[in-house]
C-alpha cells in the first residue's frame, strides 16, 4: 500500500486510537483537520498538512514502519536486525543473553538448512542450572558450558531458548560441539568434559572426561532434552562429543571422541582395547521412535597412538557417508588409498570416508593430500556435499606459497599458509 493510500486509511479508520500506528498523535490529527486542502477530492500526501505525517514522511528510528520502510525498530543502531536507513540489517551482532567473562560463547556454531535456527554453544558458561530456560545468573559451575538458539523471523533475530545439559557440572564443557537438523529442530550438543562413567547415571562421576551428548527437539517452539547419548565403552578421557553431526532429517547421529584408546581398526572392532592411546573413534547412532541405538563403531583403517581421529567430522544429509579426519596421523602417502603404514610423516594428517549399505558400514576411502608434509594437519577441518559426492578437506599448516586454484604444490616457501583440497 503506498503512503497515499495508508494515510487515508488510517485517516478513515473508526476504531483506531491516536496511539495506534500508523495514526501519531499531532501531525495525523493536523491532516485530518485539515481535510482536502488541494481539492483532489481527498485528504493526501499532496496536502500540505498531511506531507510531514508518518506515513507521508517517514522517519527511519521513530519506531513506526511506514513509507518505504522495510523495518523499524525504534533505534538506529548498526549491528541488530534492523539498520539505520530501516532496511533488514545484512550483519547481525549476536550475543549471549547472560554475557560474562571466560564464556567463550561462539566456541561452536550450528545453522539450520533454511538459515533461520542458529545455535551457538559457550563452553566455558558457568551457571549450575540444568535444562532449558533455567537461572542464567548462577555462576557457581565455571566450565559447565551452555547453548543458546535463535531464531529469526522476517529480517529480526531473536533468542529463543537457553539449553544446558540435564547433568550441568563444573568442567563438562557442554557446548564444545554442536549439530542441527536440516529443519533446525533436533539439536546435538557435545560435552566433552563429562565425567558419567554409566549411561543410566548421569550423576555418577567417576570417569572423568569421558564426555557424552545430548539431543534435543523442539516442538511448536519449546525446546526439551531428548536423549542424553554416551559411548558403548566409556572411559575417561575419551572425550566422547568431541564433533557432532546429524543428518537432514535429524534421525542419524555420528560422534567423534578424539581421545578414545582402542587399537582396533575398521568397523565395529573391539571397543575395550586400550592399547592404542588417543587414537581416536567415530560412533553412528540412529534414532527409531523416541530411542537412539548405536549401529557403528568406527577406527581408521590403520589406528595408532595420537592420531586423534575426529578432529575433523562430515555427515551427508541421507546420513549414508561419513568422514572422519585427524591432523596427526603420520603416513607420507599422497591421494587416495594410498601406503598407510608409512609413518615418516608426523602431523600429515588424513581423512577417512566410510559409507552405509543396507545397514552395513565400510571404509570406502583412505584420502590424503596431493602434497603431504609433516604438520600440515590435513583432516582437521572437513565439509561434506548433502549428496555425499563432493568432500573438501583443509590443511591449516600447509605451506605452499601458490595462490589461487592449481597453484604450483611443491613451494613449501611460505609456512603456516593453509589450503583445501576438494575431492569428488
Amino acid at each position: 500500500m503506498g503512503g497515499a493510500a495508508l494515510l487515508l486509511a488510517a485517516l478513515a479508520c473508526s476504531t483506531c486510537s491516536t496511539d495506534d500506528p500508523p495514526f501519531v498523535a499531532g501531525p495525523m490529527e493536523a491532516c485530518a483537520e485539515a481535510g482536502d486542502e488541494d481539492g483532489n477530492g481527498a485528504a493526501d500526501c499532496d496536502d500540505p498538512a498531511c506531507a510531514d505525517t508518518p506515513v507521508c514522511k517517514p522517519v527511519c528510528g521513530d519506531g513506526v514502519k511506514a513509507g518505504d520502510e522495510q523495518c523499524d525498530d525504534g533505534q538506529g543502531a548498526v549491528g541488530d536486525s534492523c539498520d539505520s536507513t530501516c532496511r533488514p540489517a545484512s550483519i547481525t551482532y549476536v550475543k549471549a543473553s547472560n554475557t560474562d567473562s571466560g564464556d567463550f560463547f561462539g566456541r561452536s556454531i550450528a545453522l539450520s538448512a533454511d538459515g533461520s535456527t542458529l545455535a551457538i554453544g559457550a563452553l566455558g558458561e558457568a551457571s549450575a542450572a540444568t535444562g532449558v530456560g533455567g537461572d542464567q545468573v548462577d555462576n557457581r559451575a565455571y566450565g559447565a558450558g551452555a547453548v543458546y538458539v535463535f531464531t529469526r523471523s522476517g529480517g529480526t533475530w531473536a533468542q529463543e531458548a537457553y539449553v544446558k545439559a540435564s547433568n550441568s557440572e563444573r568442567y563438562d564443557y557442554f557446548g564444545a560441539s554442536l549439530a542441527l537438523s536440516a529443519n533446525g529442530s533436533t539439536l546435538a550438543v557435545g560435552a566433552t568434559g563429562e565425567a558419567s562413567a554409566f549411561r543410566g547415571d548421569q550423576m555418577d562421576n567417576s570417569a572423568s572426561e569421558a564426555g557424552a551428548v545430548y539431543v534435543f527437539m523442539r516442538h511448536r517452539g519449546t525446546w526439551a532434552q531428548q536423549a542424553y547419548v554416551k559411548a558403548p565403552s566409556i572411559d575417561r578421557s575419551d572425550a566422547f562429543g568431541s564433533r557432532v553431526a546429524l543428518s537432514s532429517d535429524g534421525a542419524t547421529l555420528a560422534v567423534t571422541a578424539v581421545r578414545e584408546s582402542s587399537a582396533a581398526t575398521g568397523v565395529n572392532g573391539d571397543s575395550n582395547d586400550n592399547s592404542g592411546w588417543s587414537s581416536g573413534a567415530g560412533y553412528i547412532f540412529t534414532l527409531a521412535g523416541t530411542t537412539w541405538t548405536r549401529k557403528a563403531y568406527l577406527k581408521a583403517s590403520n589406528a595408532e597412538a595420537f592420531d586423534f581421529l575426529g578432529r575433523g567430522l562430515a555427515l551427508s544429509g541421507d546420513g549414508a557417508t561419513v568422514v572422519f579426519g585427524t591432523g596427526y596421523e603420520r603416513s607420507a602417502a599422497t591421494g587416495r588409498d594410498g601406503d598407510q603404514l608409512d609413518n615418516s610423516q608426523p602431523g600429515a594428517g588424513a581423512a577417512y570416508v566410510f559409507g552405509r549399505s543396507g545397514i552395513t558400514w565400510r571404509q570406502r576411502a583412505y584420502v590424503k593430500a596431493t602434497n603431504t608434509w609433516t604438520g600440515d594437519l590435513f583432516g582437521n577441518d572437513l565439509a561434506l556435499s548433502a549428496d555425499g559426492s563432493t568432500l573438501a578437506v583443509g590443511a591449516s599448516s600447509e605451506d605452499s606459497g601458490a595462490v589461487g586454484v592449481g597453484g604450483d604444490q611443491a613451494n613449501d616457501r611460505t609456512v603456516g599458509a593453509g589450503a583445501v583440497y576438494v575431492y569428488r
